[in-house]
Parts: C-alpha cells; structure tokens; sequence
C-alpha cells in the first residue's frame, strides 16, 4: 500500500503520515475525510462520520527510489551518490521484508532492483568502495533467495560475485557451500565450507553443512566404488 497512490480515502492517508512505526492510534473522521456522500452500502450509510482504530505496523521511505526510476539514463548518471545508496538500501529492505514473508520471487524482484540501482554508472576510489559494501549486502540476499527458489547454481552466482567483493566474507563461503553441495560438486562445497570454517570456527550452521557434507560425500564414494566394481567385475567376465 502506498500513499498517494493506493489509500482512498483522504483522511486516512493524512492520519497514517502522523505516524509512527508500531504505533496504534484512533482517528474520527467527517465524511469529507472519509465516504462522502456516496457512504460505502450496504456498512457505511451516506454523511457518515468514522472512527478508524489504525496500528501501523511498518513502513518504508521510497522517495529517492521513486524519484531514481522516474530519471531519464542521462539524468541518472548525474544522480548523488548518497540518494543511490539509499535508493538501493531501500528497494533491499523491500526485499528483506518480502523474504521475512516468504515471497521469494518478489524478493529477488526488489534485490535486481537494487542491483540495477548501484550498477548504473562506473564508479572508483571511496566511491567504488561505498558502492561495492552495497552490492555485497544485496549479492548475499540474492545468493540466498535463489537457494530458497532452489536455484542453487543461480545461488553459486550472486555467491560468487559476492566473494569479487570480499573474498574472505564467511556468509559469501557459506552459501557458494550450500549450492555447491545441492550441485553435487562435494570438493568444491568442503572447500568452501572449510574456508568458512576458518573465518568463523565457531559457526554453528556452518559446522552443521560440513558434517552434513562429510555424510552424504561418503555415501557418494561408496556408491562410486560399488558402481566401479560391477564394471570392471563385468569387463572381466566378458574377457573370459
């Protein structure tokens, strides 16, 4: 729901402007504020005054991200860089907000988003690493929602790309561990579980994916061998 687009009724919208996040509030509204005239049949009778009981539960601030989309190409590149950044930080909190939901694919919609925000131009110096901390975050929620999607190469990906900014970030190791273990690629997913491991020892989920690891890619050799035998124990008795 968005304000100046999606509220109809006006006093609502001035009443929900008034607020603050987790707020509950009551708000008695004249019929020039609310239904006119018309009412709402077969509730709300014509003229009628209304009192809403209104908790707000969250909100976000979309202005610059707003006003970013409305931009012609020329006009983006002139764009501040502060209004980027918190443009980008937006549509991710967006994103975070659709995943707590488990909207994945609406999620991974507000992510491309932010990424289309922060890769409009080519940027150095301080300004590259303000951007690059940007990506990072929005390259780990992407890597992570695809994995959600089961998506697991798309997720070995933003893992990647994560890892181009920071290649010692234990949550960039962990999730290209996870894709590579769906992936079945179980050398590549201990390296780079191991490589967590390293970063952050005491990591329970990280601890956990290796002795997972460690049960399946045993299981995998011993049907490799099994697999192996009846070959060459075939070979031979053809030879034979």
């Amino acid at each position: 729901m968005k304000i100046g687009e999606d509220i109809t009724l006006l006093g609502l919208e001035i009443a929900l402007m008034s607020m603050k996040k987790r707020e509950v509030a009551r708000f008695l509204f004249r019929p020039d504020y609310a239904y006119g005239s018309m009412g709402c049949p077969p509730l709300i009778p014509p003229n009628a005054t209304i009192l809403f009981e209104v908790e707000l539960l969250d909100f976000l601030d979309t202005a610059e991200s707003d006003e970013f989309f409305k931009l012609s190409l020329v006009e983006r590149e002139a764009f501040p860089l502060d209004k980027i950044i918190k443009a980008a930080g937006t549509e991710r909190e967006f994103g975070n907000h659709l995943f707590r939901q488990k909207q994945y694919y609406d999620a991974k919609d507000r992510y491309k988003r932010a990424c289309f925000i922060l890769d409009q131009k080519y940027y150095s110096g301080t300004e590259k690493e303000r951007v690059d901390s940007a990506r990072l975050l929005v390259f780990l929620n992407l890597s992570l929602t695809y994995f959600k999607l089961d998506h697991p190469t798309r997720a070995l990906v933003y893992g990647e790309r994560a890892l181009g900014i920071d290649e010692r970030n234990p949550k960039a190791l962990f999730r290209c561990g996870q894709a590579c273990f769906a992936l079945m690629e179980y050398e590549k997913a201990r390296d780079y579980l191991i490589r967590a491991q390293r970063e952050q020892p005491f990591n329970q989920d990280i601890n956990n994916e290796l002795k997972k690891l460690a049960g399946c890619y045993r299981d995998y050799s011993e049907k490799e061998k099994e697999m192996c035998s009846k070959m060459f124990a075939s070979f031979f008795i053809k030879k034979t």
